[in-house]
């Protein structure tokens, strides 16, 4: 769809709005985005947006599980790297804007797709499944601190030097250690 076209039908206006939901969630985090702000950017009356997603609890949500499905889509097909980085990029930032907001993002996003395939790949690695379960948490970890904070961090440990290529495989390489032997 166009951004220039006017939604209609169900489908097309559910994904109008998770489409604009999701820019405004990452742009200024749900906190500062208003309903009227998402029906206008998607093209559609506001009471449509609760008609389809109820409240804006639940259009969190909504935006958090539609992010995970496209970036779990993308990365099981033969999608360019660097568009699953920005998909991924723009899912972490809705996350944790949605979290400083004060969202309760654990029991507003139901499905956790990507997470639970590393799960499933990293868990029989591990002798004990909750050390295994660490090793993801703590990749993930890692994963959002570098890409929410990689100025402050480049800046405070003089690596502002560094390559983003050179960083980014460093990166890659001690999560890759933190997961466990292949």
């Amino acid at each position: 769809m166009s951004r220039g076209k006017i939604p209609t039908g169900r489908d097309e206006v559910a994904a109008a709005v998770l489409e604009s939901a999701t820019d405004l969630f990452a742009e200024r985090g749900p906190a500062a985005t208003s309903i009227r702000d998402i029906a206008a950017r998607s093209k559609v009356n506001h009471g449509l947006v609760f008609r389809h997603f109820g409240t804006k609890e639940q259009l969190v949500g909504a935006v958090l599980d539609h992010l995970g499905a496209t970036l779990s889509g993308l990365v099981h097909s033969e999608t360019p790297p660097d568009v699953i980085e920005r998909a991924l990029d723009r899912h972490m930032r809705v996350l944790a804007r949605a979290l400083l907001d004060g969202y309760p993002v654990a029991q507003l996003q139901k499905r956790f797709p990507n997470v639970a395939e590393l799960l499933d790949e990293v868990l029989p690695r591990h002798e004990d499944e909750t050390k295994g379960r660490l090793a993801v948490a703590n990749s993930l970890a890692l994963q959002f601190g570098w890409r929410l904070f990689a100025p402050m961090l480049r800046s405070a440990t003089g690596l502002d030097h560094m390559p983003e290529e050179e960083l980014r495989q460093e990166v890659a390489a001690e999560v890759a250690r933190m997961l466990g032997p292949r």
